[in-house]
């Protein structure tokens, strides 16, 4: 008997090895003694075991329940939990055990507070650099629904990187994040961009959902317009059968395609790959752009 709801079958390109497990483990151990959430795990990344046997991870504050509900993301919708005030140490605690010398930090979508939780990320940002100094910080924030006191939390803290995805092209919003706006999303990457030229805007996209190669031209042009200087897309991948379905799988040598044209539109770096990930080798990324 079919199974309608199975998913359909990865091409070979996007297979991954296994992991390192002994590095794998030791990682997840430790986070999970120091009680820390992270997306790699929360949103079933397929690069966890990869990225955990590097003693990387990215780490996802504010709870581990959204009070959104993409249709491409696997991350809990639910009533969220109280703010943590202790969290932000642990996650400095975790920095530090793991020898990160770029951190990345996001957190699910926190819509009942204030400020969507844009304090709580500015508490992680001053723990780490107390406890680590020379770590850069890489932050990837929901919109805070473009509340600009919150942004400005944010912009004050100074990230070395402020990301926010738009993640698709508009024509799609409604069908993949119908409680997201795309003009929004590009708000509030403008805000941070002009307010301090310092702070390195990136953003990111995922791709096979049904998108056209005319839409997602007119979104890198839309981000460039915006102050974006890093892009990284990704193949879409269903991560449950309660998800929205992938449209179409990218072959590995149309990202590639797809890198060398948004390079010559003005982008700074592109990470383009049907493994990348907004997070995906960030430090390496980081560290090319100041090289």
């Amino acid at each position: 008997m079919i199974n309608k709801n199975a998913r359909k079958r990865l091409p070979s390109w996007l297979r991954q090895k296994d992991p390192l497990q002994k590095g794998m483990l030791a990682t997840r151990n430790m986070l999970k003694n120091l009680e820390l959430n992270t997306v790699c795990q929360n949103a079933r990344c397929p690069n966890i075991g990869e990225c955990y046997s590097k003693k990387t991870a990215t780490f996802m504050i504010l709870g581990q329940y959204c009070t959104r509900n993409c249709r491409f993301c696997s991350v809990t919708h639910h009533k969220p939990e109280a703010v943590d005030l202790k969290e932000a140490a642990r996650v400095a605690e975790a920095v530090a055990k793991l020898k990160l010398k770029h951190a990345v930090i996001t957190s699910v979508t926190r819509d009942d507070l204030e400020d969507g939780g844009a304090e709580q990320f500015v508490r992680v940002i001053n723990a780490i650099r107390e406890r680590t100094p020379s770590v850069s910080v890489e932050v990837l924030t929901p919109d805070f629904n473009n509340n600009q006191a919150a942004l400005d939390k944010i912009i004050k803290a100074k990230p070395e990187i402020f990301n926010h995805n738009v993640e698709t092209v508009p024509a799609l919003y409604q069908k993949v994040r119908p409680q997201a706006d795309y003009q929004q999303s590009l708000t509030v990457l403008n805000t941070v961009a002009e307010r301090d030229s310092e702070i390195i805007i990136k953003s990111g996209m995922m791709l096979g959902l049904g998108e056209s190669e005319e839409e997602l031209t007119a979104v890198w042009k839309d981000l460039l317009a915006a102050g974006v200087e890093i892009l990284t897309m990704g193949q879409y991948l269903q991560p449950t059968n309660k998800n929205i379905e992938v449209a179409e799988y990218i072959r590995p040598e149309q990202f590639e395609e797809f890198k060398e044209k948004a390079l010559k539109l003005g982008f700074k770096s592109v990470s383009s790959g049907p493994h990348v990930r907004s997070s995906y080798l960030a430090e390496e990324t980081y560290e090319n752009l100041n090289s």
